[in-house]
């Protein structure tokens, strides 16, 4: 049977005789199937209240900002309380996905849900906003844990054949909790205390802490000849390296000018770092992030391609709900009940990918998906202004499903081409590589969108506009203090520079597919399923 990168599958599991042996054979496989599917129902729940926990805590403290800053202060670098804890997640990535290799994934998994969870509570606690920032790092340190060892995890329960089932619900999950995570946050702030925003982590990951410990249960490996080394010199320059470099992206045109002497100097040490770190890496018995991540074309390419997809996917992330409510005077909840579409159509998309790569190939599917996102990110300049709020949401609705059909089928082709020992840095490196495509796009999309608005701004008929993006959104925000031509031009404003930024993002669906076309394989190299060695749940 041929699997769909064209090698040589597992086959179906029922035997070649006739006969009752044949019946017997296959009632026996499905018994067999039945339990294992039983025994890792625990596993799965563990799997998607992690997920669910890593994916809530990203948006559930944005609309609890305002009772934050009150109760303490700080607001010049509240900002920080999003930045802190991308800047874990991401960095700790690799290393936590080099751990897992080595070491397992049951205690990588269990200490960055101990520390989430020490993280959390450490928050509710705090006393200022300096230690709330600091707390959010513990929080984000756990998180990376928590992100790349769920979807490792994930790979090793299920064969190829069923992957896309479990991957579909960790999609839905983290769907579902980023798009609540800003009303809970809010509806905590208003009626309870921002504190609970932090505690009622503590029973759910209670749960799957309890979950994990009592029913993953990883498979016996060989004992290595010799001890394993882990290669902290590596952690910490990978780490060091990340850390710069995201803070020069996410705070370069925010804190302080792109070309100021802060963001040249976070510039020009990550740079170095990271010449430090292919030294390092290349001498070390056991690298964090192995050669081999980048020597191999369905690996180098997944993790391009994912990168141009975590940079285009800041154009609706981040500018949408601005242009909903800017352009189209949507409320707060309409404007992102006009984005969550896209989390409706996403795992629907992804649940059914197995059907198309199946018979094409993940390359091919992947193509597809992402030619049909590039075309959702052009047709969206072509909106009217200002046009209808079910107009962007159709737009949404389409590029949800695309960007389904085009990220799991590369996440299951890419874990299946390597064995158990390979699969945590595999994965990890995806991950990572789309967390700094995000970074990447915040900070030039948002260059592009400011670009725009000063172009525009510059020539306008009416004094004592605005000059940025934030300036004019809160310009907006109260229309009765601005003229009905200031407030039609603005609007246009912030119409023009959101269609610049879908064109950009168009631009990195393009960097996709060329990446997909040149580096991939036609046919991934999968393995056997029944090769992997791969933990039940029992």
């Amino acid at each position: 049977m041929s699997g769909p990168s064209g090698t040589s599958g597992t086959g179906n599991g029922a035997g070649t005789g006739t006969g009752a042996g044949t019946g017997a054979g296959a009632e026996d496989d499905a018994v067999a199937a039945a339990r294992a599917d039983r025994a890792r129902r625990p596993v799965v729940a563990a799997l998607m209240l992690g997920m669910g926990l890593a994916a809530i805590d990203g948006t559930i403290v944005a609309t609890a900002v305002p009772q934050i800053v009150g109760d303490l202060g700080g607001f010049a670098v509240f900002s920080w309380l999003f930045s802190g804890y991308l800047l874990a997640v991401t960095v700790t990535l690799p290393v936590y996905g080099k751990l897992s290799d080595t070491f397992g994934r049951k205690p990588v998994l269990v200490a960055g849900i101990i520390l989430f969870l020490a993280g959390s509570l450490l928050c509710a606690t705090a006393w200022n906003m300096a230690a709330l920032i600091a707390f959010r790092v513990v929080q984000g340190l756990g998180g990376g844990a928590l992100q790349g060892t769920v979807q490792t995890i994930a790979a090793d329960l299920y064969p190829l054949k069923e992957r896309p089932r479990i991957q579909a619900k960790l999609s839905t999950v983290w769907a579902t909790s980023s798009v609540a995570g800003p009303a809970l946050g809010g509806l905590l702030a208003t009626y309870a205390d921002w504190r609970w925003i932090f505690l009622v982590n503590l029973p759910i990951g209670a749960v799957a802490l309890w979950l994990v410990v009592r029913h993953l249960h990883e498979p016996a490996r060989p004992r290595p000849a010799t001890r394993p080394r882990v290669d902290w010199a590596g952690a910490l320059t990978v780490f060091a390296t990340g850390a710069l470099l995201l803070t020069a992206l996410v705070q370069g045109g925010v804190a302080w000018p792109w070309l100021s002497a802060p963001s040249l100097t976070l510039l020009g040490a990550s740079g170095a770092l990271a010449a430090l770190t292919v030294v390092i890496e290349r001498r070390a018995a056991e690298p964090v992030i192995p050669g081999w991540v980048w020597r191999r074309r369905p690996i180098a390419s997944v993790n391009l391609a994912l990168g141009a997809m975590g940079l285009l996917m800041v154009a609706p992330t981040v500018f949408l709900p601005t242009y909903a409510q800017s352009v189209l005077g949507l409320g707060p909840i309409a404007a992102g009940l006009v984005l969550s579409v896209m989390t409706l159509s996403w795992p629907v998309a992804a649940a059914l990918s197995d059907r198309v790569y199946n018979r094409v190939g993940f390359r091919n599917t992947a193509i597809t998906g992402m030619s049909a996102a590039l075309l959702v990110l052009l047709a969206f300049p072509l909106l009217p202004f200002p046009g209808a709020a079910w107009q962007p949401a159709l737009l949404m609705l389409l590029l949800g499903a695309a960007l389904g059909l085009f990220q799991l089928p590369l996440i299951v082709g890419v874990q299946s081409t390597v064995g158990w020992s390979e699969r945590g840095t595999t994965t990890a490196s995806v991950l990572f590589c789309r967390q700094v495509g995000q970074s990447l796009g915040a900070a030039l999309f948002g260059a592009v969108a400011n670009a725009t608005l000063a172009s525009r701004l510059a020539g306008a008929p009416m004094p004592g506009l605005p000059g940025d993006l934030d300036g004019v959104s809160r310009a907006l925000q109260s229309p009765a203090a601005l003229s009905s031509a200031a407030t039609d031009y603005l609007r246009r404003a912030v119409a023009t520079a959101t269609d610049h930024v879908f064109v950009g993002a168009a631009g990195a669906a393009v960097v996709a597919l060329l990446v997909l076309l040149v580096m991939a394989p036609r046919r991934f190299p999968v393995l056997d399923d029944g090769a992997r060695g791969r933990p039940d749940g029992t």
